[in-house]
């Protein structure tokens, strides 16, 4: 199940450097399932009803995105 990041980001990159910022993302799942709050997850973007353009796995620490590969 892919999951989208709170903020609408446009691009993987534009992700990525918010993280390096130090910028505190957690993710949220549409429909069913649930985000944990530490592991990997599937990511992409933008949110629906956009089309995805990009997808990346990311690692979640205590609930916030901390790596976006």
């Amino acid at each position: 199940m892919t999951m989208y990041a709170t903020k609408n980001f446009q691009t993987k990159k534009a992700l990525k450097e918010a993280i390096a910022s130090g910028a505190k993302i957690s993710c949220f799942a549409p429909g069913l399932g649930n985000v944990p709050e530490n592991g990997s997850v599937t990511l992409s973007g933008p949110h629906y009803p956009q089309p995805h353009k990009w997808y990346a796995e990311g690692v979640m620490e205590n609930g916030y995105l901390v790596k976006v590969k």
